[in-house]
């Protein structure tokens, strides 16, 4: 079992602005706010704050939110619980995105007042177009970005869910302002791969841009609960339960592997999963997984002191790759 000592950190991109591989994703910290939060369970500010203080204390430096994500009530929730741990600006880094559907580029600048309203005095280190849906081209959604970035407003620029000619195009319009594109955020886990075929991955390698992977452990089908409990799927929505059902019996050769993984290094399968993911393409792939209790912020935090073997990394990716749809 290889133990790390120290806490890696990596650049966004080729930016200066360093993360740990490991953040956490704070869109469950929305519930009760706008539309989207009612996906999600009203949280107590305290507890808020617990969650927040875990990832702190187990070594993670930086957080992910979004417009979003509640309208505000991610943001502002974070930024409290920054402030209880006792955390300034300059030790922690936030990404956050502006939501670009039914708008245009010229929204950017009017509505970055409200993200740093709502983050309280923390700064945005990372600002991302939330998808690749807008009335506005993405060279006018990163003019508009670089704009922000020469106010001093925010500090780099990145898009989420953008394929590689919408990256390019990103990338190009950035460069001729003289800034990187620092990331693309995507869905990338054990069991959904398609970046590392679609040119997703190989565009960003080759542009030097760092790949932030959301839905990291599947929405919990690579915990393995609910391999080790089927009944916990009667509390998962509708629209989700049915597919996971069908996936319980033909992910289970790779559960049951990862299990042993984890007992060799002391981990749980979920750590086992994050740590796949931010070592086995090498440093361009960091993680946000979420959390709505503080055990789920402690675990995610635990996957950054240890390391799985070659053979290991390589082992999941051979079962894993018999499991792409």
């Amino acid at each position: 079992m290889e133990k790390t000592n120290k806490i890696e950190q990596r650049h966004l991109g080729k930016t200066e602005i360093l993360v740990t591989p490991i953040g956490l994703g704070v869109m469950e910290l929305a519930g009760g706010g706008g539309l989207i939060g009612r996906a999600f369970p009203v949280i107590p500010q305290e507890e808020k704050n617990a969650i927040i203080k875990a990832a702190l204390d187990g070594g993670i430096n930086w957080f992910d939110t979004a417009e979003m994500y509640g309208a505000g009530v991610s943001e502002q929730s974070l930024a409290i619980g920054l402030k209880a741990a006792g955390k300034s600006d300059e030790e922690v880094v936030i990404a956050t995105k502006w939501q670009p559907i039914l708008r245009t580029a010229r929204n950017i600048p009017l509505t970055i007042g409200n993200r740093l309203h709502f983050l309280g005095g923390y700064s945005i280190g990372n600002y991302m177009v939330h998808q690749p849906y807008s009335f506005s081209s993405p060279e006018a959604e990163m003019n508009a970005m670089a704009d922000l970035v020469e106010a001093g407003k925010i500090r780099s620029v990145g898009v989420s869910n953008f394929n590689p000619a919408r990256m390019r195009r990103a990338h190009a319009a950035l460069e001729k302002r003289g800034l990187p594109l620092a990331v693309n955020q995507v869905r990338y886990n054990l069991l959904d791969r398609n970046i590392e075929t679609n040119g997703v991955l190989e565009t960003a390698r080759e542009l030097g841009i760092t790949i932030i992977a959301y839905t990291p452990v599947a929405r919990g089908l690579l915990t393995g609960k609910y391999h080790k409990d089927p009944g916990l799927l009667e509390h998962v929505p509708g629209w989700r339960k049915a597919g996971m059902k069908r996936d319980l019996e033909r992910t289970r050769p790779l559960i049951n592997s990862m299990e042993e993984i984890a007992a060799s290094h002391g981990a749980t399968v979920a750590q086992v999963a994050l740590n796949w993911l931010v070592y086995f393409k090498g440093n361009i792939v960091v993680t946000i997984p979420g959390a709505t209790k503080v055990r789920q912020a402690e675990e995610s935090a635990g996957a950054m002191n240890f390391r799985l073997s070659n053979d290991e990394l390589a082992l999941l990716d051979e079962m894993s790759r018999g499991l792409q749809k």
